[in-house]
């Protein structure tokens, strides 16, 4: 399943730690999902280590995670302005 920018509906690339629209270089901010339902996880820091958890099915291994796009990151908005 690949995300999609909002704008343009044209795939996303992914970067380490967001996605980029190769059209309108806007920024996403990377979403972790469950690979069962596709909703949005709980991330949980405890000790240094990260869990993430579904509401629908639990706790998920940080392997199985599936990474989305989520909101737009800040900070779009100057970099639209800047190139208009």
């Amino acid at each position: 399943m690949n995300s999609v920018c909002l704008h343009c509906q044209i795939p996303l690339s992914e970067k380490e730690h967001e996605f980029i629209c190769p059209q309108c270089q806007r920024h996403y901010l990377k979403q972790p999902c469950c690979p069962v339902c596709y909703q949005a996880l709980e991330v949980l820091k405890a000790c240094g280590a990260v869990d993430y958890f579904c509401p629908q099915h639990g706790l998920q291994s940080r392997t199985t995670v599936v990474p989305r796009a989520g909101a737009e990151k800040p900070g779009n908005e100057t970099q639209m302005k800047r190139d208009e």
